[in-house]
């Protein structure tokens, strides 16, 4: 395999992945990042056992399994306690679950494992591409390049995505979030992520993370949705009249947030829907949200930006010519990411709306649906990342599925988790 020197922008976890592989293989790596300073951005996600299975080709299961929480039910119910989703990875078999994890125990597990820092240009945004998409231009007017390959891994905003000339549509959703860390302390469901509906203007979610690097304290990841037209004014309002509400609506979670005493403490998250057509143009590839964001109703986006990653390393070792390998990326994953555009599109509405009507329809038949045995099917390989087409099911490799039987789980409190149950 040839060398190549290589640029990426974006040192996210798509980026982060990427830079780790491709310098493995002994490509010569570059990476540009915008911000001054090199940190996670989000507080928590659920990695899937399709994300699992890269860091365990990584060789960075064990640590992730070390700092992650293990999830085993996804739960959501209306404030009365009606249950809505009750989906358990005991159903798909093989001892699969899903790992909370913080954002910063992700990030710092990737950068350890790629320690070479000088290669990370920070403060600098990359704005443009030259037409053979070798050369870069920053914000201050400089060039850089050329290169063999450039990935952009500049996320759901990206401002590369342009440059394929195949965007076929990008549009923010006008529901977002506000998230943050909460200590876990006696939460009751430590291997859960719980959530609670008001029809679906209103969700709030309750995601344990475990522990980062550096903080031994477990932590839950809390998000509330929100329409995007409406931050500014909850953040005029103050925090007594939303901690009233949540008080209302879910007291348990109400107690968590004792913690939270400024607005500031929330970070805000917008979501983008984009369909590009082809991901590359020449030398110019895009990864992760670049690619394909979606909204955050199947949680995916994680544990996609290290399927692309992967993939894409594996094209470039199997491909000598560059567009070749390209082409071969985009092959390879374009199945896998299409469906769950696909049922993203669908599902947000569903839980991320002001339609009534269809939230009233899902608290009566979105819980049946799981119990039947062909919805219920579907619906855990949905969950697990392990969907492949509208028919097909990705598989996972027995070494993998080994890997994961093998590791010791970190023992929760008896009464905790019999009272998850």
């Amino acid at each position: 395999m040839t060398a190549l020197h290589i640029a990426i922008i974006g040192y996210g976890t798509a980026g982060q992945t990427a830079a780790l592989l491709l310098a493995r293989d002994g490509h010569r790596v570059e990476v540009f990042e915008r911000a001054a300073e090199l940190g996670p951005v989000g507080a928590g996600f659920l990695l899937q056992p399709t994300g699992l299975q890269v860091l365990w080709e990584l060789g960075l299961l064990e640590s992730a399994l070390a700092h992650g929480r293990r999830v085993h039910r996804l739960h959501g119910e209306t404030p009365c306690g009606r249950a809505v989703m009750d989906m358990r990875y005991a159903g798909l078999g093989g001892n699969l679950f899903g790992l909370g994890m913080q954002r910063g125990a992700l990030f710092t597990l990737l950068a350890d494992a790629w320690p070479d820092a000088r290669h990370v240009h920070r403060g600098h945004t990359i704005t443009a591409l030259d037409d053979d998409t070798r050369r870069m231009r920053d914000q201050h007017g400089r060039w850089h390049g050329p290169f063999d390959l450039v990935i952009a891994a500049d996320g759901a905003g990206s401002q590369l995505r342009g440059a394929t000339r195949q965007v076929r549509g990008e549009a923010v959703y006008p529901w977002g979030a506000l998230w943050c860390l909460v200590p876990a302390d006696d939460w009751a469901w430590q291997d859960e992520l719980r959530q609670r509906y008001v029809a679906a203007r209103k969700m709030i979610g309750m995601l344990p993370v475990g522990t980062r690097p550096g903080d031994d304290t477990p932590r839950l990841s809390f998000f509330w949705s929100l329409p995007v037209g409406e931050f500014d004014d909850w953040h005029a309002r103050g925090l007594s009249p939303w901690r009233e509400e949540i008080a209302q609506l879910w007291p348990d979670a109400h107690e968590r947030l004792a913690c939270i005493t400024d607005t500031a403490q929330l970070a805000r998250a917008v979501y983008r829907d984009v369909s590009v057509r082809q991901w590359h143009r020449d030398r110019l590839v895009l990864l992760g949200d670049a690619a394909h964001a979606m909204s955050p109703q199947l949680g995916q986006g994680v544990n996609m930006a290290l399927m692309d990653a992967l993939a894409l390393r594996d094209a470039l070792r199997t491909h000598t010519e560059v567009p070749l390998a390209l082409q071969a990326y985009q092959q390879q994953r374009q199945a896998h990411v299409g469906v769950y555009q696909f049922w993203s599109r669908w599902l947000t509405p569903i839980f991320q709306s002001d339609r009534d009507m269809i939230a009233r329809a899902r608290d009566i038949a979105f819980l049946p649906m799981g119990r039947l045995p062909g919805g219920r099917g579907h619906m855990l390989r949905v969950l697990s990342g392990t969907q492949h087409g509208f028919l097909g099911k990705l598989p996972l490799k027995p070494e993998f599925l080994a890997a994961l039987g093998k590791a010791e789980p970190v023992a929760l409190d008896a009464a905790r988790a019999d009272g998850a149950r």
